[in-house]
């Protein structure tokens, strides 16, 4: 099988070449070979590829510039999905896309299903929901999966903005009120390649799924929970950090230029019932991301020192 996978730059894409490379054969791009700015170059690198499975976590993840930034946003988030879906329904090719907690308003307490209403709060989230609805109305086999507070020991994300202050700051002051499950990329990957590679037919199980599936860590906590978790990681890993304190706060004392939603839960139901997939909680992800990390660190101060 050839299984095309986009932005393997990013976390999750990287994340997916890792879990895939030893079961299929793997074509993975970037931004280089197809660029999601240009959606209307998009089929001429399908049609020279001829892939059997089209998996797409590439998007415009910058939240806070999507506001400014609409446009761009759109074409990367909506419009190329679009593009891809319409390639692959006539012919047959089933498409994995990837989708976001964003595409709901972040209301109430109880996890999102994947049949309640969206209601976006950002550009960026109204982008994503924009992809969805398109690869929905393409109408060939596919899967949306929808992810949340995704990190790795690599890329650009909270786990690797926390370090980075941590190793500043005696101080950090990080938002309480948001709450959700923080994603390991490799989670998702693992997942991933347990729907591929399962029974009974691909097309059969994701038609089973009704074309979408929340895919997140189990449990919950805080964006303040996860700094706290982390750091008690990297201080028992003998990483040297500057922070004593890590003070938790409200959203409205770190304004942010999107709206970020305060309720991130997704409901794992279908996620178990349909692919028979069961994630670990984000608590028993989370070593294996701060192992990595903390010998690139200490990798790096001894080659600094």
């Amino acid at each position: 099988m050839r299984v095309l996978i986009t932005g393997v730059t990013g976390q999750i894409g990287s994340a997916l070449v890792k879990a895939l490379c030893s079961v299929v054969q793997i074509i993975g791009v970037d931004r280089r070979q197809i660029d999601f700015a240009q959606p209307e170059r998009i089929p001429e690198s399908l049609n020279r590829i001829q892939p059997d499975l089209i998996i797409n976590p590439a998007a415009y993840t910058a939240v806070d510039r999507a506001e400014d930034d609409r446009d761009l946003a759109f074409r990367v988030n909506a419009d190329a999905p679009e593009v891809i879906a319409r390639w692959a329904a006539p012919r047959s090719v089933p498409l994995i896309h990837f989708s976001t907690d964003y595409v709901f308003d972040g209301s109430g307490s109880r996890p999102w299903r994947e049949s309640d209403a969206p209601n976006p709060l950002s550009a960026y989230g109204a982008s994503k929901l924009a992809g969805d609805q398109a690869v929905r109305a393409a109408g060939g086999s596919h899967l949306i999966v929808r992810t949340s507070w995704i990190y790795a020991a690599t890329g650009s994300n909270f786990l690797l903005t926390i370090v980075r202050l941590a190793k500043e700051r005696s101080t950090l002051r990080v938002v309480a009120d948001q709450v959700g499950a923080p994603t390991a990329a490799r989670t998702v990957a693992e997942a991933v390649a347990a729907i591929i590679g399962g029974k009974p037919a691909l097309a059969d199980r994701l038609a089973a799924a009704n074309g979408i599936v929340n895919l997140a860590a189990g449990g919950e906590t805080s964006w303040h929970g996860f700094a706290v978790a982390i750091m008690k990681g990297l201080k028992a890993r003998g990483v040297p950090l500057a922070v004593q304190e890590i003070v938790p706060i409200a959203t409205k004392d770190y304004p942010t230029r999107a709206v970020r939603p305060a309720n991130s839960r997704l409901d794992l139901t279908r996620l178990s019932h349909v692919f028979g997939t069961v994630t670990p909680t984000w608590e028993h992800a989370l070593p294996a991301e701060l192992d990595q990390l903390a010998g690139a660190l200490v990798v790096k101060t001894a080659h600094l020192g």
